[in-house]
């Protein structure tokens, strides 16, 4: 009973518990529900902040690229403004340029229009012809560069910028001196070491291998020889030389052409436009004619003035040689095209232009065509056509005449023509001073330069590219018992170190064998014994040669103008022979001095024990001192004085209350010299200072003394 009674105990509490179980899970279960339905709730929610969220972003990305958006647009704006203002004060800039530029050209126009309209129509009577020059002159002002535009305004308020005293040219062969265009400009450093601001490009524009006359036989203005470079190479040269203080001068060849020049192809083809710009006959009585009065310039290699064209059965003038065709300046289609074609180069950076053959540009039967009033008119033209358009350029020209006959190519101070002359009878008459020993002409010819008025400007050089021509004072000479004939021999002979006591080598050109007269070529160091000594390994005379050589530079630079170097005279470079071995040069004896530049000597200079150390650095003392002694003023007083030894040149120069004597022992003989007065001088060369009444001058020495 009682094991019943606990077995139903416990299956009546086994129901309980099942009871309350049950009704726990009864109780449990509203409880998930509300859980699930909280978190799914809160699903909900948290995906629609997410989505809330999300839409914010999105809201504040369209926000930010709204406001992206709006900024750079505003920026756009901006610089679209800012890009129009720019170009509209650009656009103004230019139009505001463009008017000081017209001003500019009207008022150098205005300056010089009624005298050159006056000229030029007395010459040519065309009104159409001019009002093209013109219309023309304002084009190649308006291409002109604006560097070129601020150097000629510059040099215009400077006023005859080339006149200073620290101007010092050289003159070169472009491939001779480095190969081409570029290589002078990659030399431009050693110019630099040598004090030269003035270089003097020889003949560069295309002209025909074997015709050429050493380059002024042009075939083409507007061209450079294709093996030198190019227009551009050209133009990037004088910039580079303009930033450096360096000015560039060419040749341009006025008075004739190349037979293979355009023209002159159109000519010989028989086409009368062109025939008529150069001078040609069909009626060989005119040539005739014109032989009668006009001089030979080549009697033996070129003789006449006149070449016959069987294929045209016309003759055309060739006053130099048979290829060079003379331009007929009485046509203003010639004047006018010429003009143009130096307007051009001018533009390309050219600084001095060198006119070529000046005193033969006009041409008149029964004349000499020489100097005739015409050249004058048209180098005055070309004067006034410059000052209008290029203002900065110089006109330099190449007159091979006696003093009397040179000086007029100055104009006057009011007209003027060109601004600066060679001073070729100096040069001639310098190396005459060598052979006799004599300074009597020398003097005379310093003293008629010297006379002339100060602002006439002459170059001055012992050697060039070109002869030498003895084309001396013979009325002056044949006074002292020095004929024409035998003098010229003698000094042929004593150059070409055929006489007694000639250190001198070199070679004849042009030899005539009838008269007997030619001219001279060779290098000066040749010319002063630097050859022969070194031929001979003389030490002795090599340091006569050297002293004669730097005496004759000092000498120089002591004239009243600009000196100019040829290139190689700074080393001592001595005749180059191997020009005989060129078929076309070998003819041309002048080749002689027209080698190629010796870099290996450069490489001495800074030996002075060396001829070209020594050389180069008694050069380079003697342009230091010219640069800083203001008695060396291109407007100083210079005379020569009288002195009783006929072998001593006494030059005196005075400017801002300062003077110099300049003296220079001519001869083979050490001079004792007595000074005007007893007081101290300055030796520039050594600068010592001290009382001197005599002194004792080497031979071929010089002493530059200035009044302390």
């Amino acid at each position: 009973m009682a094991k019943k009674s606990r077995t139903a105990r416990k299956k009546h509490a086994a129901a309980n518990r099942k009871t309350v179980t049950a009704a726990q899970n009864v109780k449990k279960a509203p409880a998930v529900e509300a859980v699930k339905e909280e978190t799914a709730a809160a699903a909900v929610k948290a995906a629609e902040e997410a989505e809330a969220a999300e839409a914010a972003r999105k809201a504040a990305e369209e926000e930010a690229k709204a406001a992206e958006a709006a900024r750079k647009a505003e920026e756009e704006a901006k610089a679209s403004e800012t890009a129009r203002k720019a170009e509209e004060e650009a656009k103004a800039a230019e139009e505001a340029k463009k008017e000081e530029n017209d001003r500019i050209f009207a008022q150098r126009l205005e300056r010089h229009h009624d005298e050159l309209r006056w000229l030029y129509m007395e010459l040519y009577g065309n009104d159409d012809m001019f009002a093209e020059l013109c219309d023309q002159m304002k084009r190649y002002y308006d291409e002109r560069n604006d560097k070129l535009k601020t150097l000629d305004a510059e040099r215009e308020a400077e006023g005859e910028w080339y006149r200073k005293r620290d101007m010092l040219g050289m003159m070169m062969y472009i491939d001779n001196f480095a190969g081409n265009i570029k290589g002078v400009q990659e030399k431009l450093p050693y110019l630099e070491k040598c004090n030269v601001n003035y270089v003097h490009l020889m003949p560069f524009l295309d002209s025909p291998k074997g015709r050429s006359d050493g380059g002024y036989a042009v075939a083409d203005f507007r061209k450079v020889k294709p093996e030198l470079g190019t227009m551009e190479d050209l133009s990037e040269l004088a910039e580079k030389c303009h930033e450096k203080g360096i000015s560039l001068c060419m040749d341009f060849v006025m008075n004739h052409t190349s037979e293979d020049h355009e023209w002159a192809v159109k000519a010989r083809q028989g086409d009368g436009e062109y025939m008529s710009r150069y001078f040609f006959y069909a009626d060989p009585s005119i040539p005739q004619e014109y032989e009668k009065t006009v001089p030979q310039v080549f009697p033996t290699t070129a003789p006449g003035n006149f070449t016959y064209l069987p294929e045209l059965g016309h003759y055309v003038m060739t006053t130099f040689y048979p290829y060079q065709w003379d331009l007929n300046y009485r046509n203003p289609r010639v004047f006018n095209e010429m003009m143009y074609n130096f307007l051009y180069l001018a533009n390309q950076g050219m600084d001095i232009i060198r006119i070529d053959a000046v005193p033969y540009i006009w041409k008149e039967l029964g004349t000499n065509c020489r100097n005739l009033p015409q050249v004058h008119t048209i180098v005055r033209m070309m004067r006034m056509i410059g000052e209008i358009v290029c203002p900065g350029i110089v006109l330099l020209g190449e007159v091979v005449m006696e003093p009397d006959k040179v000086a007029p190519y100055f104009g006057t101070v009011e007209k003027p023509e060109c601004h600066m002359l060679y001073n070729v009878t100096t040069m001639a008459t310098t190396w005459n001073t060598v052979a006799t020993r004599d300074v009597r002409l020398l003097r005379k010819q310093m003293d008629i330069v010297c006379a002339l008025p100060r602002e006439y400007t002459f170059l001055n050089y012992l050697r060039c590219h070109d002869d030498i021509g003895w084309g001396l004072d013979y009325d002056t000479l044949e006074t002292w018992g020095m004929q024409e004939v035998p003098h010229k021999k003698y000094l042929n002979d004593y150059f070409q170190g055929k006489t007694e006591g000639s250190v001198s080598r070199g070679e004849l050109y042009n030899e005539d064998p009838v008269t007997g007269d030619a001219r001279f070529c060779a290098t000066t160091a040749s010319m002063c014994g630097i050859e022969s000594a070194g031929f001979e390994q003389n030490g002795e005379k090599m340091d006569n040669a050297v002293r004669k050589d730097v005496m004759l530079h000092a000498y120089m630079f002591t004239q009243s103008g600009i000196p100019m170097l040829y290139s190689g005279d700074e080393v001592g470079q001595v005749n180059d022979y191997t020009y005989k071995d060129d078929p076309e040069k070998a003819p041309d004896s002048r080749y002689i001095h027209r080698g190629k530049f010796n870099w290996d000597l450069v490489e001495n200079i800074e030996d002075k024990n060396t001829v070209q150390g020594r050389l180069f650095h008694a050069l380079s003392e003697l342009e230091e001192i010219r640069r800083n002694e203001s008695v060396f003023s291109t407007d100083a007083e210079v005379f020569t004085k009288d002195y009783s030894d006929t072998s001593i040149l006494w030059i005196v120069r005075k400017s801002e209350g300062e003077e110099l004597h300049a003296v220079f022992n001519f001869s083979d003989q050490d001079k004792e010299v007595w000074m005007p007065e007893v007081r101290p001088y300055q030796n520039l060369v050594t600068g010592r200072t001290e009382q001197i009444r005599s002194t004792l001058l080497p031979s071929w020495s010089f002493l530059w003394l200035k009044k302390d």
